[in-house]
């Protein structure tokens, strides 16, 4: 589905202007007769290309429904999803979104029984790259209410304090694990979640393992998230892989939050100028949900080239200093550097990010009032980027210092010679 919407937009708004922009070429330089010809050419060859794209899509639609009655009984299984067109943003903003297949098969983890006899404690790994959904996809299986009628108590364990002590991480899940289960009856099932920053040995998570099987109930489970590959081996069953969208779907969801209740089809420009955006965003979920915002706020061509410009200009010194899409730097936790749109003179050094709990107070100074606005904190501050709406609602906070530009000295001519000046 994502990428049919994203073929048709491509043609139907990237065409547009590039249709303009040659027809603008071709009147400057030919003979009124020869733009003629030349126009009817280039719009025949286009015409061309895109049937034959669309008749391949048309053929891999051919395909998906064949036997669609059998699909249409087994969703009827499933509880009906109404239809909300004219606040599908609002929706979108508050959900998660392009996760279903990866909360389903969670949950049917967590549901399932093991045959009668010895049973083995289960764990099922998730893994994926930062800031890729793994604790909010957690989050929503935990939320959901099958899961929360099956098991008692769910405990969260996280090695944030302990990435260069295991021991000590191990001690503390330990003493956590007997103190819960305690207060537990044989019969009530226990659900531990834990969550790896770091990369643990097999023996720290084996010593880990015969704790949680000595001390928790039958029928008990562990989910473990990392963003290592690693604890993949730790599974007793297969584990969960999440990528970032692809760019088919990311445009869908960023372009939904964008125009939100109004036509797309009412302001082709602003289309073409918002895919260009969702390129330069690489994915990323957080910097969507802020730069949709601004967008909305801002409704214009004018300013929309401004922000796409300043992307561009931002990506190119990065990948200028550093090589890398700042993008990319910063789900690896890198530093990267922003541009000012206000004060062009400034950049924004992100040297870390933070990740908070919603219980957790955050920064008043948002990333829209120092990179779009005027606001210069002094010295290294917190600048909050986003606040999640959606479980775990965490807040994600960048750690900042601004600094002036390096502005290269004009070049000194030498003195002037026989009326010459040589350089």
């Amino acid at each position: 589905m994502h990428r049919g919407y994203y073929m048709l937009d491509s043609f139907r708004y990237q065409f547009i202007n590039g249709q303009d922009a040659r027809d603008q070429i071709m009147s400057q330089s030919l003979s009124p007769s020869k733009v003629t010809y030349f126009k009817y050419f280039c719009h025949l060859k286009r015409k061309i290309q895109i049937f034959e794209q669309l008749q391949k899509m048309l053929d891999n639609l051919r395909s998906m429904i064949l036997d669609m009655e059998e699909v249409v009984i087994f969703l009827t299984s499933y509880r009906r999803s109404y239809r909300q067109p004219y606040s599908m943003h609002i929706l979108l903003g508050n959900c998660m979104f392009g996760r279903q297949m990866e909360v389903e098969l969670a949950i049917n983890f967590l549901l399932h029984t093991q045959p009668q006899g010895p049973q083995e404690l289960e764990v099922m790994p998730i893994v994926g790259p930062g800031k890729v959904g793994k604790s909010t996809l957690v989050a929503h299986v935990c939320k959901d209410e099958r899961v929360r009628d099956r098991f008692f108590k769910i405990l969260w364990l996280c090695d944030h304090d302990f990435k260069d002590d295991e021991l000590a991480f191990i001690e503390e899940c330990t003493v956590k694990l007997e103190n819960l289960v305690t207060n537990l009856n044989k019969d009530e099932r226990l659900l531990v979640v834990v969550e790896l920053v770091g990369n643990p040995t097999e023996d720290a998570w084996n010593s880990l393992y015969s704790t949680s099987k000595r001390c928790m109930p039958r029928g008990s489970k562990i989910i473990v998230t990392s963003r290592s590959d690693k604890v993949v081996r730790f599974g007793t069953t297969r584990a969960i892989t999440l990528k970032f969208l692809t760019q088919e779907a990311f445009w869908y969801f960023f372009k939904i939050l964008v125009f939100g209740s109004v036509d797309p089809d009412m302001h082709p420009r602003l289309v073409q100028l918002a895919m260009e955006i969702a390129k330069m965003l690489k994915g990323f979920i957080s910097g969507a949900n802020v730069i949709s915002s601004l967008l909305r706020d801002n409704f214009g061509i004018q300013f929309w080239y401004k922000v796409l410009m300043f992307f561009r200009g931002s990506i190119q010194k990065n990948i200028s200093e550093f090589g890398e899409h700042p993008s990319d730097r910063l789900s690896l936790d890198r530093p990267a550097q922003l541009g000012r749109v206000s004060i062009p003179s400034e950049e924004v050094l992100v040297s870390h990010q933070y990740q908070y709990s919603s219980q957790k107070e955050i920064p008043k100074i948002g990333i829209l009032d120092v990179v779009f606005g005027s606001i210069k904190p002094l010295g290294k501050f917190d600048m909050l980027l986003w606040r999640s709406h959606i479980p775990p609602y965490y807040s994600y906070v960048y750690a900042c210092e601004i600094r002036e530009l390096k502005i290269a000295g004009a070049k000194r001519k030498r003195p002037m010679r026989s009326g010459a000046a040589l350089c």
